[in-house]
């Protein structure tokens, strides 16, 4: 028996282009706000931080509306690749890491992005 789904792909793409913009408002907006905590936590300047919270908002805006949508994906997949940069190579954390808090997390978000970047987002967008 074949179950054919596909008549859905354009809905489940919007139910994954909103959940990954959460995540990187939600990031993004502490990344913002709290640049003081938000910098020692991740060892980068203050200055930096700020800019990525901008950067990881931006691109939750343009991932939810729709707005030259692989490229806002392809933005925050460069974020994502400097997360696991620092996670693999320098921080040397593990997989699942040490309490949860491994790069399976970012290489997640990696592959939800690179959906929305190679379907542009599906047809619910406003600007492809």
């Amino acid at each position: 028996m074949h179950l054919d789904l596909s008549q859905f792909s354009d809905y489940s793409l919007v139910f994954l282009r909103i959940m990954v913009a959460l995540v990187f408002a939600s990031s993004g907006y502490s990344h913002a706000t709290k640049a003081d905590e938000r910098s020692k936590d991740i060892g980068m300047p203050k200055g930096f931080t700020i800019f990525l919270g901008v950067a990881e908002m931006a691109g939750a805006a343009g991932i939810v509306l729709g707005v030259l949508t692989p490229f806002a994906a392809i933005g925050l997949i460069l974020v994502m690749l400097g997360a696991l940069q620092k996670k693999i190579f320098v921080w040397k954390t593990g997989f699942w890491g040490k309490d949860g808090l491994g790069w399976n997390y970012e290489l997640i978000l990696v592959s939800m992005l690179l959906v929305v970047a190679c379907t542009g987002g599906g047809r619910f967008v406003l600007c492809p």
